[in-house]
């Protein structure tokens, strides 16, 4: 039987590529170092385990959810964005409970837009955003992340016809693969933009409470009228170490939550009841354990950032999430340089071309291994010679125009 062409016509899974190589590497025997991955590598805290298991010793709790999610997390979510964000969210019809956000960014665009609709989406980004643009038969347009700009679009160099078509647009602060941040101001621009030419807004702030240097990502709903034509996605993957829990939620327009919830009450019964317990309470407890992690993850950045400098590859420090996005010798493609990683080196990297044509000329590499094997990783690149002269600044590869 073959495949449908719909089947046909969905991307290539890049990290499930990129999973591939590393595991036959490891299964040859080799010492890999992975920085490839997105994948936290710290256990969920023993709270939010401790209330799974409470919750999954009742009995209600083996049956069918609510097709919408159970009203505690829902309730939990709008108490989560009042005390973090001053942002006021009504539980029954501005929350949709999601199994990873993945799946709301896969399906809004089937949710909202007709076939051969156009959306907007940032280069380089996400790259399972595509996926979502092939099942719905949709066309997309791109906005080019630069350095020059802070690695956030530049709504004045989009063309009138971009402006025109777009229905829908996909942002991501603090960014991966970027590692930037957007500002409340930036914010505010994007709903004037939004509003401007119609195009409804959804924010993946997956890596919101992942911010350093003192400074807190905001939330794209803080802003004045955002709810009139946005939502942000939220996962606890991050936040929580929840990431093989598969579970986050939508908020904000009621119309685009609602059009998610609909095509969930066709697709799913929503999350196994005992994870949304211990989400609910991962929403409501107290925090501490997310400043920790917060906290690990920039001592881990300047680590990579210091032993790269002493290298002589300077690289620049990421405001936010736990990626680093860093620039390719002269003379390196993006696959080219991850290949020779990999090959002589023993790291596992991410090319940055697999994010988008803005992705090349850099690599991706996670804050997921301890402090240590980030020393190491930068003593391998040592060995390899390439960053010679320690004295010698590595500006940011040009992007293409």
């Amino acid at each position: 039987m073959e495949f449908s062409k719909k089947l046909q016509q969905l991307p290539p899974q890049f990290f499930a590529a990129l999973v591939n190589k590393v595991n036959q590497a490891l299964a040859e025997g080799r010492d890999v170092i992975n920085l490839g991955q997105g994948n936290p590598d710290q256990p969920t805290p023993n709270h939010i385990i401790e209330a799974l298991q409470l919750a999954v010793s009742n009995p209600q709790t083996h049956k069918y959810s609510p097709f919408r999610g159970i009203a505690e997390l829902r309730q939990a979510a709008a108490n989560f964005y009042k005390r973090e964000y001053d942002v006021d969210i009504d539980p029954n019809t501005e929350v949709a409970i999601l199994g990873g956000t993945k799946i709301g960014l896969v399906e809004l665009p089937l949710a909202l837009l007709n076939a051969d609709d156009y959306m907007l989406l940032p280069d380089p980004g996400y790259p399972d955003y595509l996926s979502g643009v092939a099942l719905a038969d949709v066309n997309f347009d791109t906005m080019p992340l630069t350095a020059e700009n802070q690695f956030l679009p530049n709504y004045e160099a989009l063309s009138p016809e971009i402006c025109k078509r777009a229905k829908l647009m996909y942002l991501n602060y603090p960014n991966n693969p970027t590692g930037s941040t957007a500002t409340a101001a930036f914010f505010e621009q994007t709903v004037q933009f939004a509003k401007e030419h119609h195009i409804a807004v959804a924010h993946d702030f997956a890596y919101g409470s992942i911010g350093f240097d003192g400074e807190r990502s905001p939330s794209f709903l803080q802003v004045k009228d955002a709810k009139e034509i946005g939502i942000e996605l939220y996962t606890l993957s991050k936040s929580y170490n929840m990431a093989g829990w598969r579970i986050g939620f939508a908020v904000g327009n009621a119309k685009m939550i609602e059009a998610i919830n609909i095509i969930q009450d066709h697709l799913f019964c929503s999350q196994f009841p005992a994870i949304q317990h211990a989400a609910a309470t991962a929403l409501n407890d107290e925090q501490a354990c997310v400043e920790q992690l917060r906290s690990m993850y920039e001592t881990r950045r300047n680590v990579l950032v210091e032993e790269a400098h002493k290298i002589g590859w300077k690289i620049t420090a990421p405001k936010g999430s736990f990626f680093a996005w860093l620039p390719v010798p002269s003379g390196y493609t993006s696959e080219s340089f991850a290949n020779l990683l990999l090959d002589k080196a023993d790291i596992a990297v991410a090319a940055g071309n697999g994010f988008g044509q803005y992705g090349e000329g850099y690599i991706r590499v996670g804050l997921l291994v301890d402090e240590e094997r980030l020393r190491e990783a930068i003593r391998r690149v040592e060995k390899l010679g390439i960053f010679a002269n320690r004295n010698s600044v590595m500006p940011y590869i040009k992007e293409k125009s």
